[in-house]
C-alpha cells in the first residue's frame, strides 16, 4: 500500500483510480488506511465473495496479494501476484496503456 500511496501521480495521471480491497472489517480498514496516510479507499470483502470471484481467496480465508488492472471495458488487462503485487511499477505501466 505505502509503494502505490509513493506512486499515486504515475496512477491519476493516466486517469486511472486506485483501490486496496481486504477481507478485513471495514473498521480495520480505515484504521489501516489512516495509519498508512494513505488517498485512495481501501474497501472490505469481509466474507470474501469478490476475493473469491477473482480467485484470490485462499483457505485462511484471506486474499492472496494480487494486483488486477482493470480497463474500463471492465476486462482485467494487466494481473500481478504475490511479491510483485507490492511494487506498483507495473501496474503503473499497465494504466499508462490503457
Amino acid at each position: 500500500m505505502k509503494g502505490y500511496q509513493a506512486g499515486i501521480q504515475s496512477f491519476t495521471s493516466t486517469d486511472s483510480v486506485v483501490f486496496g480491497i481486504s477481507t478485513d472489517p471495514i473498521d480495520t480498514n480505515t484504521k489501516f488506511a489512516e495509519s498508512l496516510n494513505v488517498e485512495f479507499a481501501i474497501l472490505s470483502d469481509e466474507g470474501g465473495a469478490v476475493s473469491k470471484k477473482y480467485d484470490v481467496l485462499n483457505e485462511r480465508m484471506m486474499s492472496n496479494r494480487t494486483t488486477f488492472v482493470i480497463g474500463k471495458d471492465g476486462k482485467i488487462k494487466h494481473v500481478e501476484s504475490g511479491s510483485d503485487a507490492i511494487d506498483p511499477a507495473g501496474a503503473a505501466d499497465a494504466c499508462s496503456k490503457l
